[in-house]
């Protein structure tokens, strides 16, 4: 019976595995046996994979339902933080020479200033030609700030500034340059110049035979470039230019006398809002460019400031087309009739 109890005991051990053991203090043949922690364990892992499997299913609805609740509970922020940035488009068109440098490239250092200084606002500056404005304004397009010369034409829907020049609100210069009396010796003289040894340099839809003109100058007119070598080579004793030439002569190391022409001046680069929309932001931008400050690095383009212009000027707003007629009456000498109205005083 014993050895049954035995074999029947190791059979009982063997049924329940390696982990079961006699009970100690009890009968022989009364075995006990503890839990076959084996199958326990195959059981539980084949419960984690289970679940696992389950999880993995489950997986992509708990981060639908994370993300719905997050839109639904996450704070939201004021309405001025949830709108959209404020984007400025500030057009640029020169009609003159400018002096060194880009004006354009002025205006977008401004306007990376203007941007730090306002939260939200972008101010963007496109470069146009007289030609491809006039086609975009026929379009229907139009900017938020206009920066332009002489010849550009009458446009509609200018916003008045706060300051005025030439007796208009709409439009004040940011920039201008000057015209000059131009010798490689020191023969310049106090007045006028002899008549044919000048060349007027032309340099845009600016009238320099206007300056020419009220200066008591006579001379043979060149574009601007061809007039400069001409006057360098001798061929010209004297050249009527502007502030361009000076900065081609410093660029040449070249030695000048000149002498300035003060009386008439149409060199000013303007500055205009046509957004009602955005206009305290145009505002800014406006205020900054002509702020002291600012007006005091021009000379980083060779321009001036554009406070103390003086003397006498064209209608900014004349279009090239009626600029070329009074070239005309000047050559013609029909201008002479009509001086105050087609030079007004601007200061």
């Amino acid at each position: 019976m014993k050895k049954s109890n035995t074999v029947y005991s190791a059979q009982a051990l063997s049924d329940r595995g390696f982990f079961g053991r006699r009970a100690r203090g009890r009968a022989a043949g009364e075995a006990e046996a503890s839990p076959n922690f084996f199958c326990i364990f195959q059981r539980c892992a084949a419960y984690d994979k289970r679940m696992s499997v389950h999880f993995k299913r489950i997986i992509p609805f708990l981060l639908l339902a994370a993300l719905v609740l997050s839109v639904l509970i996450y704070p939201r922020g004021s309405p001025t933080e949830a709108s959209q940035s404020i984007v400025v488009r500030i057009w640029n068109v020169d009609t003159f020479e400018g002096g060194k440098g880009s004006r354009a490239s002025f205006l977008k250092r401004v306007a990376g200033r203007a941007e730090q200084e306002q939260n939200g606002v972008f101010y963007h500056v496109t470069v146009y030609t007289l030609h491809g404005i006039r086609e975009a304004f026929a379009k229907g397009e139009r900017p938020d700030i206009l920066s332009f010369g002489v010849g550009i034409g009458s446009i509609d829907g200018m916003i008045p500034l706060g300051e005025s020049f030439g007796g208009r609100d709409i439009a004040v210069p940011w920039c201008r340059g000057a015209y000059y009396l131009f010798s490689l010796s020191d023969n310049l003289p106090e007045q006028g110049a002899p008549d044919g040894r000048t060349v007027l340099s032309s340099g845009g839809t600016n009238l320099v035979e206007a300056s020419a003109y009220f200066a008591g100058i006579s001379g043979t007119t060149e574009e601007a470039l061809t007039a400069y070598l001409s006057f360098l080579s001798g061929r010209y004793d004297f050249m009527l230019g502007t502030q361009r030439d000076i900065c081609r002569f410093a660029s040449r190391g070249v030695n000048f006398y000149s002498r300035l022409l003060p009386v008439y001046c149409d060199l000013y680069q303007y500055i205009s809002i046509l957004s009602e929309d955005k206009l305290d932001v145009c505002q800014a931008f406006v205020e900054l460019l002509l702020s002291e400050e600012v007006q005091n690095s021009l000379y980083e383009i060779g321009m001036y400031p554009a406070k103390g212009a003086q003397g006498r000027s064209v209608d900014f707003f004349s279009s090239a087309e009626r600029l070329s007629e009074v070239r005309s009456m000047l050559r013609d000498g029909t201008a002479e009739r009509q001086l105050d109205m087609l030079f007004p005083m601007i200061g």
